[in-house]
């Protein structure tokens, strides 16, 4: 299989220039380049940026990234690369609960705007309340993953 780069965007759903950065951060191994200096993909470039692009969409970082396929790459088994990944999880569910806690806090607020027409806007002095207090409805980003 040879693949140009926009035929490899186009099966991965990957940007092009994303496959390039990919390429310049060596999460990618260099392609063949024709006479002309275009890349030619093959499917070992196709099956890792299919694995690229799963660890992003579940949310792994770019150095995270690395390790797992480090570790992919040496065949190691599945105990080395559980360590990362249920680190992750835990961050995740700390990123789901601090929603929940905004969800709540935004709902708590509209609830008290009942009155659309009335002189003094609810919303805004909830807000201007929860500056002050630091609560997760002023979008406090300090997450911590759950223990």
């Amino acid at each position: 299989m040879r693949l140009s780069i926009g035929k490899l965007s186009t099966k991965t759903g990957v940007n092009i220039e994303t496959i390039r950065y990919y390429e310049r951060e060596s999460l990618m191994p260099a392609p063949f380049r024709t006479d002309g200096g275009h890349r030619i993909y093959d499917e070992a470039h196709m099956n890792r940026l299919t694995f690229i692009r799963r660890c992003r969409d579940l949310g792994f970082p770019i150095e995270d990234i690395r390790s797992l396929l480090g570790m992919a790459d040496k065949d190691e088994h599945c105990a080395s690369l559980r360590p990362l990944a249920q680190s992750h999880l835990k961050l995740v569910q700390a990123k789901i609960s601090a929603l929940h806690e905004m969800e709540g806090a935004l709902k708590g607020i509209l609830d008290g705007c009942e009155d659309c027409s009335a002189p003094e806007c609810t919303i805004s002095t909830a807000l201007y309340g929860c500056a002050a207090r630091s609560c997760a409805c002023c979008g406090r980003s300090d997450i911590t993953p759950v223990t």
